[in-house]
């Protein structure tokens, strides 16, 4: 597999641009339908900016801290993510895909002053019920130690095989009262791309989220993800993997439930988000072990 090294990280607003243009019919023409390129983008020797850093906590309800967040390298591979589904060689098209599912593994707590070696790759294309998914896989290195890894499951809408493998299916979000409830600004999609680069148009605002299909902005499932973690404490500042799906987006502004559910005997942790009006919507459902 050919590696293509970077020196710095793309913009995500030219990328989401490049996006749009190639989603208009006939510009620049038809998606491939082969296979997945045979490609790494690697970004080596990356250093975090602190005051991003400390801003993405602040938004996203971690404690001040030196060390990553668990889904803030996510942050910083995700521009490479895109580049890989916005080439002309990527089978499907990047606008209109769906985040449905991700896993992130924390091996050791990253400070920002760090190094970072960060390499992304398409994997694992196949059918669905509803499409086709794709695995973006992200791997996150330092010095040659292998510190943080994440799989970012996408779906692309369109003919499916009611017989395609779902893969592994989320357990019940829990019941019962709310350990939190959240008030989302309306704002909170444009106050997130700023802190993480994502400037996807369905987030930033109701007009250009009706452009997107949806009646009103949505939170960015990368921000519902972080939030819950940042609610279930300082356990998830540790080495530990977990695994969220995606289910219904959050219309903003919006009201959520947050609950969570852990296990005294190993400490393993169901957590979830639902609607605080409907609760029977729910929006996410997470492990973490």
């Amino acid at each position: 597999m050919a590696v293509e090294t970077l020196t710095s990280v793309p913009s995500l607003g030219r990328i989401y641009a490049k996006a749009a243009l190639s989603s208009v019919p006939g510009v620049p023409g038809p998606r491939p339908a082969g296979d997945l390129p045979e490609r790494t983008l690697r970004l080596a020797g990356h250093r975090i900016d602190r005051h991003d850093l400390l801003e993405y906590e602040r938004t996203c309800g971690f404690s001040n801290s030196d060390v990553l967040p668990h889904t803030y390298p996510h942050v910083v591979g995700f521009p490479l993510q895109m580049l890989i589904m916005t080439a002309g060689d990527f089978p499907l098209a990047a606008m209109g895909m769906v985040h449905v599912e991700n896993v992130i593994t924390v091996h050791r707590g990253i400070r920002f002053d760090e190094e970072l070696d960060i390499t992304v790759a398409a994997q694992n294309l196949r059918a669905h019920p509803k499409g086709r998914v794709v695995d973006l896989v992200t791997e996150v290195d330092v010095a040659g130690e292998r510190v943080w890894e994440g799989r970012s499951t996408y779906l692309a809408r369109g003919r499916g095989d009611a017989e395609a493998d779902r893969g592994e299916q989320p357990p019940s979000i829990p019941t019962g009262p709310a350990a939190a409830k959240w008030s989302l600004p309306g704002d909170l999609g444009r106050t997130y791309g700023l802190v993480s680069g994502d400037v996807n148009p369905i987030h930033m605002s109701a007009l250009t989220a009706r452009a997107m299909g949806f009646p009103k902005a949505i939170a960015h499932g990368m921000w519902t993800y972080a939030r819950t973690l940042a609610a279930i404490g300082p356990v998830t500042s540790g080495p530990g993997t977990s695994h969220v799906w995606f289910k219904k987006p959050v219309l903003l502004p919006g009201k959520v439930d947050f609950v969570i559910e852990k296990d005294a005997r190993d400490g393993s942790v169901v957590a979830g988000l639902r609607s605080s009006r409907k609760p029977a919507t729910e929006h996410l459902v997470l492990t973490l072990s």
